[in-house]
This record gives structure tokens, C-alpha cells and sequence, in this order.
């Protein structure tokens, strides 16, 4: 798989109804082995490419790649290389996390053997392993998080894209899935990450891109974005691109 993990060229996107573009001419170019960030205010498109670069929805111009591989048109192909943790819970409720795993190994083409090893391993590595017979429906929300990020990885994806995997947990299950995302990263993983949490961006993403009104506003490694912006931290950087007014 040559070139970049991600590529993403004069994409243009409106939801139905819509009038105008909701993401215009927007590209962008992510490289293999990036932890990358994508971040903005509300309304910016976060969530919405995020959807698009993972195919659950489709884009009416331009072009995605992932891997040199367009999205559209090659879900079969596409959904084998990339893992998603969406900011909603992506389980089933009334399952255990192993049954879950079970599933979602299943449904990415693994085999049993393999099903049951990557199981044990990521139950152990997330803290789950005690727990791992018991309903999801009666976890915390930080142990909810890691059977959601569980799943995402199951089938050991090149690209991992990660939309608000820390919201609403404590600060050791957001430390244990910081600290996972780096191995993961540290083993090859490209990570795409969006999230408002801007103080572990700034610990996880080394490259980011500031989103505003579904085009790119700013697109460079953070500490030279922070330089040429005289700024001494992502918040500030942030505000001072986007402003201070209210978003809804």
C-alpha cells in the first residue's frame, strides 16, 4: 500500500435539502504512520467527513483515498483496512464485550482462531479481561469507551479513525486509551483523530488540520503551526483561527 493513508482531493459535500456546500473543495493529504488531528468549532464538518472518509456516507464531488484506493465504490475493499470508534456507543448493549468481539471479528472476515486470540489480548490490554462475561449495558461510561475502541481494532486496521473516543470518561480510562492509541500508532497505525479534549490532542496528534465552515483554515505539524501563530497551546491557536463567538 503506497502513498498516503489518506488522500482527500476538492471534496465537496451538502446534505439533502441544503443549500450551498457544507464541505467546499475541501482537500487534504494525511501521511502513513501520522497521529493526525482534525479539529474546529461546531458546524465545521468534523463529524460529517469523518462519515465520509469511512464511507458511511457518500460525497457528491471529489475524491477520497485511502491507501490509493477510492472510497466510493470500494466499500469491500475499504472497510477491511480502517477501523472506526465513533463518538455513539457502536455495540450491542445486551452482549458481553467478548460476545461483541465475536461479532464484530466475524463481521471483518476473521477467522475463529484468530477471533478468540485478538479477544483475550485486547480484553487484557484495555482492563476488560474481569469483566469480559458480563452485559456492556451495566458498565461505566469510561469501560464502555474501551469495548467501543475494543471493536474498532479488532481486525488490526492501518488507518484508525476516531471521533470523541475519550468523551465522558475518568481520567484513568482516558489515560489507558491515550496510552493505546500511542502503541497502536507506535506499531505503524495511522491514527485520524477529532475531538474537543484539546489538551490530550495536544499530547496525541503531531500533524493537525483547523476545519472551519467545511474548508481547511490551517494544515501543518502543530508545533509549527504554533509558532508562526505566536501562540503557546492548541486552545489558544484554536480561537485565534476560528474566534471566540458562541457555536451552536
Amino acid at each position: 500500500m503506497n502513498g498516503p493513508a489518506v488522500q482527500i482531493e476538492n471534496l465537496t459535500f451538502s446534505y439533502k435539502g441544503q443549500t450551498g456546500s457544507f464541505i467546499d473543495q475541501l482537500s487534504l493529504q494525511i501521511a502513513k504512520g501520522e497521529r493526525f488531528g482534525i479539529f474546529g468549532p461546531n458546524g465545521a464538518g468534523k463529524t460529517t467527513l469523518m462519515y465520509l472518509m469511512t464511507g458511511l456516507i457518500e460525497y457528491q464531488k471529489g475524491r477520497i483515498s485511502l491507501h490509493g484506493q477510492e472510497v466510493k465504490g470500494n466499500h469491500m475493499w475499504t472497510n477491511r483496512i480502517f477501523g472506526f470508534v465513533p463518538q455513539d456507543f457502536s455495540f450491542y448493549h445486551e452482549l458481553t464485550p467478548v460476545e461483541n468481539l465475536e461479532f464484530f471479528g466475524a463481521w471483518s472476515g476473521l477467522k475463529k482462531p484468530e477471533i478468540k486470540k485478538r479477544t483475550s489480548d485486547l480484553l487484557n490490554i484495555l482492563g476488560l479481561t474481569e469483566v469480559g462475561s458480563k452485559p456492556v449495558h451495566k458498565f461505566s461510561g469510561g469501560m464502555k469507551r474501551r469495548v467501543n475502541l475494543a471493536i474498532g481494532v479488532i481486525h488490526q486496521p492501518s488507518i484508525l479513525f476516531l471521533d470523541e473516543p475519550t468523551v465522558g470518561v475518568d481520567v484513568q480510562s482516558r489515560h489507558a486509551i491515550i496510552q493505546y492509541l500511542k502503541q497502536l500508532n507506535g506499531l505503524g497505525t495511522t491514527l485520524v483523530y477529532t475531538s474537543h479534549q484539546l489538551n490530550e490532542a495536544e499530547d496525541l496528534c503531531e500533524r493537525i488540520a483547523l476545519i472551519d465552515e467545511g474548508k481547511v483554515i490551517a494544515h501543518d505539524a502543530l508545533e509549527q503551526l504554533l509558532v508562526r501563530h505566536r501562540q503557546d497551546g492548541l486552545e489558544g491557536l484554536f480561537l485565534s483561527l476560528t474566534g471566540k463567538a458562541y457555536r451552536d
